[in-house]
């Protein structure tokens, strides 16, 4: 399966930068709540950008992260993910899956601006971050993002 390549337009956040707040509704584990990038202040975060629910790519990517989800814990991160839909879309998708981490909803966009991962054509460019737990962006890359570079990085910090 082909994934569409990172869109040469766009650029991560810069490494080292301190990541953008957010406050979004959450679905999956944390339906509900509103949760912020303060409440994940003390602990990483893999923040995963992505497309859209139930696709082919997006669900391989979350399910990936899903399958290694203990180890990301093992190593003090929290996974986050979000994109444009609504919570019910990303409540479907969580319960489906079986995902064990919270999906933001980011209906006007604003977490995806603010982070740089909207495309020209109004869509997200799956993007991966990594944050530390002092808030500052330690990683950033779009497209697939392999898991040991991910780790390497958590490990580090």
């Amino acid at each position: 399966m082909a994934f569409p390549k990172p869109d040469p337009n766009l650029k991560p956040l810069a490494v080292g930068s301190p990541a953008p707040a957010f406050n979004l509704p959450a679905s999956g584990i944390e339906i509900g709540k509103t949760l912020s990038l303060a409440d994940f202040i003390g602990q990483n975060i893999v923040l995963v950008f992505y497309p859209r629910d139930k696709t082919p790519g997006c669900t391989k990517q979350l399910c990936a992260l899903q399958d290694e989800l203990a180890e990301f814990q093992g190593l003090d991160a929290a996974i986050v993910a979000s994109n444009f839909g609504s919570l019910a879309s990303h409540e479907s998708f969580s319960e489906k899956y079986g995902y064990q981490f919270p999906i933001l909803v980011d209906a006007d966009k604003s977490m995806a601006g603010d982070y740089s991962v909207i495309k020209a054509d109004g869509g997200t460019q799956r993007t991966v971050y990594v944050i530390d737990k002092q808030g500052i962006i330690r990683f950033g890359e779009q497209g697939m993002v392999k898991h040991d570079a991910l780790k390497s990085v958590l490990a580090s910090v």
